[in-house]
């Protein structure tokens, strides 16, 4: 692999699913052969002593900018030229293709002779509006690949690009460490220390957004109960949603079968998912398609874990399910729909089973960061 300058703004400490699909990306390449420029996480002495001893854990090289979020202005596209002459890189991998794909010109200028820009969910969202859909067609004409995460966000943003771009696209799906997310992963003393360990556990691991449906799953939970009493809903990170989603169990009067966990350090989320018997995030698609699932990596480290899943239909989500398989993809936003789903697994153990070790399966079988990485190695 030529040495690659990585450029973005998703990059940990920074929480979040692009920025997990970056982070381990870069763990599997040659330390030796790649140069991360990124954003700084916020502002103020705790950001930055976190972001600092982040970078000073990393096995390569990070360059942080003064600013929290990098955009293609000629000051940074200078220090991303800069960086890509002073570290001798000959490609480069812009994490999130919109926007700092714009820069792609000035970096070819400078001699890079690869450059690759991975698509997520909210290009698809920018294949929709006149301007962006505009600003995404340059982008498409200077990398050499835009990568995608499923059939739903190629579709949509191979028709805001030339021909000739869309026909360069390649899938790049973020993916799973299938030995950190298993079915020993610790789920039973999770279970034991929230006092669930005789209870049939819903858990949904997501940031708390509206997208994401965890309100379909409180409104869900009446229905739930009335056919397994003692069930209760796991639901597991922080967000800017997590006072409305209280308040809606308490008015739905179900508060005493919804437990908040708050946000979770990421080294116990793989024992957050094993505390549940099932997982479900009936997410759905928002702003008249603007804000969208790119695909959904919860629904793999859940099916990893051994868990079936129900996933919403929003965006890529289906491409994460084995729709009868490893999972049940619902309407989103139909909290009949989930409720029928969990319900069903809840009282099936044997389906629970067929459907986790399925899950399990096509993790391996598909979704493996090796896998993932070496293809990533491939196009750079």
């Amino acid at each position: 692999m030529d040495k690659t300058l990585i450029v973005t703004n998703d990059f940990p400490p920074r929480p979040g699913g692009i920025q997990a699909f970056l982070h381990n990306m870069a763990l599997r390449m040659d330390p030796e052969r790649i140069v991360v420029y990124a954003s700084t996480w916020k502002r103020g002495a705790e950001g930055a002593e976190a972001t600092a001893a982040f970078d000073a854990e990393q096995p390569f090289t990070v360059v942080r900018d003064r600013t929290t979020m990098l955009l293609p202005t000629p000051r940074v596209t200078r220090q991303a030229v800069r960086l890509l002459r002073e570290h001798d890189c000959a490609s480069v991998w812009f994490g999130a293709a919109a926007p700092l794909g714009l820069m792609a010109p000035a970096l070819r200028g400078a001699g890079a002779r690869r450059i690759v820009a991975t698509t997520h969910g909210h290009e698809a969202g920018w294949a929709q509006l006149p301007a962006s859909r505009q600003l995404l067609r340059r982008i498409g004409e200077g990398t050499d690949t835009l990568t995608y995460l499923g059939e739903y966000t190629r579709s949509r943003i191979a028709a805001a690009l030339t021909p000739e771009a869309a026909g360069r696209m390649v899938q790049l799906p973020p993916g799973v460490d299938e030995k950190t997310f298993h079915p020993a992963s610790g789920g039973d003393r999770v279970r034991a220390r929230l006092g669930l360990t005789d209870r049939p556990v819903v858990v949904c691991v997501s940031r708390l957004v509206p997208r994401k449906g965890q309100d379909t799953l409180i409104l869900a939970m009446p229905a739930i109960l009335a056919r397994v009493p003692d069930a209760v809903l796991l639901v597991v990170g922080g967000g800017p949603y997590a006072g409305q989603l209280k308040k809606l169990a308490a008015e739905t009067g179900v508060q005493d079968s919804v437990r908040f966990t708050g946000p979770v350090p990421w080294e116990e989320l793989p024992a957050h998912y094993g505390a549940g018997d099932v997982f479900a995030m009936p997410c759905r698609t928002r702003r008249g398609g603007l804000d969208v699932e790119g695909l959904g990596i919860v629904y793999l480290e859940a099916s990893a874990t051994g868990l079936p899943v129900v996933a919403g239909d929003s965006g890529g989500a289906p491409d994460a399910v084995l729709d009868g398989e490893t999972g049940w993809v619902v309407r989103g936003g139909s909290a009949e729909e989930s409720a029928d789903r969990v319900v069903t697994l809840l009282q099936d153990p044997g389906l629970r089973r067929r459907m986790g070790e399925r899950g399990r399966e096509w993790v391996e079988e598909k979704w493996r960061w090796d896998l993932l990485a070496e293809h990533l190695r491939t196009l750079l």
